[in-house]
């Protein structure tokens, strides 16, 4: 109801990206625990260097670079204008759905 009325207010409706995975594997497979570490270092941040981000999580800059690597080709990730990285988006949720076979 709060989006409704934000939208209704400013007269522009709230937009948000998705990012689907096929299967919750490939999910767990791409959002390992040190890449969901760096992009909770990222969220808010603006653009950083793979260098920044490196320290900021306190791991060395080859494996960063890596997960960014992985990150960017998922579309999580954005390439900064300029250089370095940037997580454009102010909150993540993550959300599936588990049936019964």
């Amino acid at each position: 109801m709060a989006d409704f009325a934000r939208a209704w207010r400013t007269g522009k409706p709230e937009r948000s990206a998705r990012i689907s995975f096929a299967t919750p594997e490939l999910l767990w497979k791409v959002l390992t625990a040190k890449r969901w570490e760096l992009l909770k270092a990222l969220c808010g941040a603006g653009p950083v260097s793979i260098r920044e981000a490196a320290r900021r999580v306190n791991r060395d800059v080859k494996s960063v670079h890596d997960d960014v690597t992985a990150l960017l080709s998922a579309g999580v990730l954005d390439r900064a204008e300029g250089g370095g990285i940037v997580f454009p988006y102010d909150a993540v949720k993550v959300e599936f759905l588990l049936r019964a076979a």
